[in-house]
């Protein structure tokens, strides 16, 4: 193998924490971006900026607007999967699936896009419909000028192996659509479920890369060469470049989705997901991303650096690149500008003054009720990711209920059937009082914890904690001390691994619903989220 570079920096892993899964790596001149899916959550497509592989920054997320990405209705978990971030000719492409039903088998419903722009922040396109045999598209831009195309195929028909293999057809950059035959080129090893396609090529070979075994514990990056682009394609020696299965001590779980990225100085990256579960299990924090240092091998075949293919916390930064941190994103949680702040992200379809104002109230986040927190078509709901195992959330709201239909505070998220929510509502006989209401998918269930009456009139303060698998609710009265609400709960729930194969991960945020119709609004003064770890 080649000797290794020296380098003045270390990549500590994950580089973007919290939910941020199948990251898809460019490099554009100096700088890096990495593209990673957002599924039910708006605007779409998340994309990070960095000019050193060890700090990053939220840049943008282009599909901010309903005429590129329309998700409402869409499953838990269904959305934007899998985007692809390229750049040839001065143009950035980048190719998504948008996932309307995937749950129930024997069928899926993807549809995949694809939008443009000439710089990174945009404006991006309207976008262009390409196909729907299956999901996670990519393109390749060959050096001869030619465009290709990829996507993992879903075959209905096949009980035990609905992942049938990789599709390759040609892109015309002119009239934007696929032209020529359609090819399977690769179907994968016996870890199965082969997705997630991207091609390289270096010193004449193409180079394929794919995720396998599913985007759990089995998970594994697998790579395989050929000398012709349509194949056939061998496999790497180790059959997977990148994979934690049997591991049980690696830090870094559920390592596979991943692709390459060279540097201005020759070294070679893989950026990849990867999980860090609680107990063994839970990964609260969702599905995250990791990059590793990867070097070529006398045969022509890339490998790890440290050897193997686990995954490692800390890896060698890039030669010759001073490390470059941009200045700490700072914001006071007030509500005083008429932007939100970038971390913020709405369910299924876009902000509006339908359902959000920053202004009918100036220094207020004013929500107007929408459709109870099960429903995947209208709700009023803005949150933003947990990004450390050790959180606590602030808020306060002001809110008038007249019914018990009627209700708003402060919630802990994975979807519609697994979250936990303290909410200031209306009862009959106590007038307006707190509550506490745990979704539970495995018990099958919604909870109705405590009521606890609250003056007629004024702003509640409300709080959460959340360490580890410990999720605990807490309360202030017109700025008194603060009281626990509710027992310590299972923050567990807000985890993929919990009730149900899911794909996001926890989120915090705030929320109101009127199942009157009514449209009852709720005003939130601050929304403060602290990462204690």
């Amino acid at each position: 193998m080649t000797a290794p570079l020296a380098s003045a920096t270390v990549i500590r892993n994950p580089v973007l924490k919290g939910f941020n899964p199948d990251p898809s790596i460019l490099r554009v001149g100096d700088d890096f971006y990495l593209a990673t899916s957002t599924f039910e959550w708006f605007p779409g497509v998340q994309i990070h900026h960095s000019r050193d592989l060890v700090n990053w920054r939220l840049l943008t997320r282009p599909l901010d607007r309903a005429s590129q990405l329309d998700m409402t209705g869409n499953p838990d978990s269904g959305g934007i999967w899998a985007p692809c971030l390229s750049y040839s000719d001065g143009v950035f492409y980048l190719i998504y699936t948008d996932v309307k039903y995937w749950k129930r088998e024997p069928y899926k419903i993807a549809y995949n896009y694809l939008v443009t722009a000439r710089a990174i922040e945009g404006p991006w396109s309207e976008p262009v419909f390409l196909n729907s045999s299956g999901f996670d598209p990519s393109l390749f831009h060959d050096d001869d000028g030619r465009k290709w195309y990829l996507n993992m195929e879903w075959d209905h028909r096949k009980q035990n192996n609905r992942f049938s293999g990789i599709l390759l057809q040609e892109f015309c950059s002119e009239s934007r659509t696929l032209i020529g035959p359609v090819k399977k080129i690769f179907k994968g090893t016996e870890r199965g479920l082969v997705e997630g396609p991207h091609l390289y090529k270096r010193n004449g070979w193409y180079y394929l890369l794919t995720a396998e075994g599913g985007t759990v514990y089995a998970h594994a990056a697998t790579l395989a060469r050929s000398r012709a682009i349509d194949g056939p394609y061998e496999l790497h020696p180790q059959k997977h470049l990148l994979s934690t299965y049997g591991c049980l001590e690696a830090e870094l779980q559920k390592a596979g989705h991943a692709s390459l990225v060279e540097t201005h100085m020759g070294e070679w990256y893989l950026a990849h997901l990867c999980g860090r579960p609680i107990d063994g299990r839970h990964c609260t924090l969702g599905r995250e991303t990791a990059i590793q240092k990867c070097i070529w091998g006398a045969d022509d075949w890339l490998y790890l650096e440290q050897g193997g293919m686990i995954p490692s916390v800390t890896t060698k930064g890039p030669a010759g690149l001073p490390e470059a941190p941009f200045p700490e994103a700072t914001w006071d949680g007030n509500f005083d500008s008429p932007e939100l702040n970038l971390n913020f992200q709405s369910l299924r379809r876009p902000v509006s003054e339908d359902w959000l104002s920053l202004t009918e109230r100036p220094g207020y986040l004013r929500l107007k009720g929408m459709e109870p927190t099960i429903s995947s078509f209208r709700q009023s709901l803005l949150a933003r990711r947990v990004q450390s195992f050790d959180i606590s959330v602030e808020t306060s709201v002001e809110f008038q209920p007249e019914t018990f239909q009627q209700m708003a505070g402060l919630i802990a998220w994975y979807d519609t059937e697994n979250h936990c929510y303290l909410r200031l509502s209306h009862d009959e006989t106590l007038g307006r009082n707190l509550n506490i209401i745990v979704t539970d998918a495995a018990e099958s269930c919604e909870v109705l914890l405590d009521d606890v009456p609250v003056p007629a009139t004024g702003g509640i303060g409300m709080r959460l904690t959340l360490k580890g698998a410990a999720l605990q609710f807490e309360f202030a009265i017109a700025g008194g001390d603060w009281r626990k609400i509710g027992p310590v709960l299972n923050g567990a729930i807000l985890s993929d691994d919990y009730s149900h194969l899911g794909f996001t991960g926890a989120f915090v945020g705030m929320c109101c619903q009127d199942i009157s119709g009514q449209k009852r609004q709720a005003d939130f003064s601050r929304f403060v989220y602290r990462e204690n770890s």
